[in-house]
């Protein structure tokens, strides 16, 4: 049964809406303080099940997951240094990135200098607050814009956060979609940091619409959607699921994909796996500035799902690469820095992604001797025209390179059209009864 083409099936009214749904989600999960394990977890996802049927799975502390445990869940109330006026100066209420994230409890007065040694701050963009964490090892701290540091008084000084870190759970969510097929497109996303709206809530928001609108949709391939803490996420599901890879064709680590001008996209460790190449195609003929980088072990979970004893085939999509921006792990990287039009291009451009590859195959020429008369056919326009040579140069092309050897993908990488002039062509070539798919 033909799949749907993704890329055509909604307008641009349409899109720009989405985008502006995901916008709203993103301000709803907002002030939800997340980290890689604990409360502030479980209620984003929550949220997210409001849109899809996600299973919510925990892993309990403790748990061996290849050459990693499970930490201790950490779940925090409130925080605050107040100085000797009793005034709350630097306070967890008014931003949860004021906390390090994963502080263990703190309760005391002190000094100055001491205080000093447990702050962070920015001194190249003295207003905005950083993003700190100390998962694995047990500290504490905050983090406070520079020019706030430089106004401290030397005085006594209290501080409290009101954290546990306790035996508990890792907790993911996971939404599967079957299709025609048992093989599979792994899309992932993580979602353990806190008031981060561009990293990565706008890659939670956009991975939450697409599973959304597939949810709607005929598909060929069967789509597994992972809602996961950062690297420790990864692996553990890895860990959990080793058996079942092999159905995994086509894989997407969706991050920071709400700002920026132009989409950059890192490369699978393969280098040439179908994602890689159906990237490159739909990025190419998308009329939006784009950036192809090779595979490197730095980044977000595809250095994971990408390791060498996996090698999935999984790339990376993103607007603003990580650390690649300065509003990176700061407060400034806030809903004013993302853009609803640029979600619904994010959006519009992944649905292509999936277009191409619920519509790519192999076919057989059965009528390889020469050209066939298309003219009798009605394959030819009788009035020329710029669109009607290009869909007649795809015509050509499919019917010359349909040898049951090269895919719709390589025809278009090959003839440098886009993947759904070639679709179109081989489709009505088929009706016609001059194609036929390669495993008939």
């Amino acid at each position: 049964m033909a799949a749907m083409n993704k890329s055509a099936l909604r307008s641009a009214q349409e899109v720009s809406d989405v985008g502006l749904e995901m916008h709203r989600l993103m301000a709803e999960l907002y002030p939800i303080c997340r980290s890689i394990t604990g409360n502030g977890v479980r209620e984003t996802l929550r949220i997210i099940s409001q849109h899809i049927p996600m299973e919510i799975r925990d892993v309990p502390t403790g748990t061996q997951v290849f050459d990693w445990t499970v930490p201790k869940e950490w779940n925090i109330k409130d925080a605050y240094v107040k100085n000797s006026s009793g005034e709350r100066i630097i306070d967890f209420r008014r931003s949860n990135l004021h906390v390090v994230n994963y502080s263990v409890p703190v309760n005391k007065r002190i000094a100055l200098t001491e205080l000093k040694a447990h702050l962070h701050t920015l001194p190249n963009h003295p207003d905005w607050i950083p993003y700190r964490t100390s998962y694995y090892n047990e500290n504490w701290g905050f983090c406070v814009a520079h020019n706030q540091l430089a106004k401290l008084n030397d005085e006594e000084y209290e501080v409290c956060i009101d954290s546990s870190l306790e035996p508990g759970f890792l907790t993911y969510g996971e939404y599967f979609l079957p299709g025609e097929s048992s093989d599979e497109v792994l899309i992932s996303c993580h979602v353990c940091h806190p008031s981060l709206a561009n990293d990565n809530l706008s890659g939670i928001a956009l991975s939450t619409f697409i599973a959304k609108h597939l949810s709607s949709t005929r598909n060929r391939y069967s789509y597994r959607f992972l809602f996961i803490p950062g690297t420790i996420g990864s692996i553990t599901w890895l860990s959990y699921h080793e058996a079942d890879i092999e159905r995994i064709k086509h894989g997407l680590v969706l991050a920071s994909v709400g700002a920026g001008d132009k989409f950059t996209y890192k490369k699978s460790r393969r280098g040439d796996a179908e994602i890689d190449r159906v990237i490159c195609n739909v990025l190419r003929h998308s009329g939006v500035p784009y950036e192809v980088q090779d595979f490197s072990p730095y980044g977000y979970d595809e250095r994971q799902f990408c390791s060498p004893g996996f090698n999935l085939p999984v790339g990376c999509l993103m607007r603003t690469p990580n650390a690649q921006f300065p509003e990176y792990h700061t407060s400034a990287d806030n809903m004013k820095f993302v853009q609803p039009s640029i979600l619904a291009e994010s959006f519009d451009v992944v649905l292509g992604i999936l277009g191409v590859i619920e519509g790519n195959g192999v076919y057989v020429n059965q009528n390889p001797k020469c050209e066939p008369q298309l003219g009798k056919r009605g394959l030819y326009r009788a009035i020329g025209g710029v669109e009607s040579r290009v869909d007649e140069l795809a015509l050509l092309w499919v019917l010359n390179l349909s040898d049951g050897t090269h895919s719709l993908l390589d025809i278009a990488a090959r003839s440098e059209c886009k993947f759904d002039a070639i679709k179109r062509a081989a489709d009505l070539l088929l009706s016609h009864k001059l194609l036929k798919q390669a495993s008939d």
